[in-house]
């Protein structure tokens, strides 16, 4: 397959083939940080200057129980 499409460039000019090499460039790139963005949007990646440490020990403060244990 890469032949046959080779065979079809082989005759253009140097000016067409360096338009294709950068067309065919943008694609590749567009793809590669399509695979590395897709990472983020599937599981809604999170992004904070707090470390992980100190939002667990927010969370853990900011809990309120007002449940009430009925003693028999």
């Amino acid at each position: 397959m890469i032949e046959s499409y080779f065979g079809l460039t082989k005759n253009l000019s140097p000016e067409i083939k360096l338009d294709l090499i950068e067309k065919l460039t943008k694609t590749l790139k567009g793809k590669l940080t399509e695979k590395k963005n897709s990472v983020k949007k599937a599981f809604g990646a999170w992004e904070s200057d707090i470390s992980a440490d100190e939002i667990i020990a927010e969370l853990r403060t900011a809990r309120h129980f007002s449940r009430q244990v009925e003693v028999m």
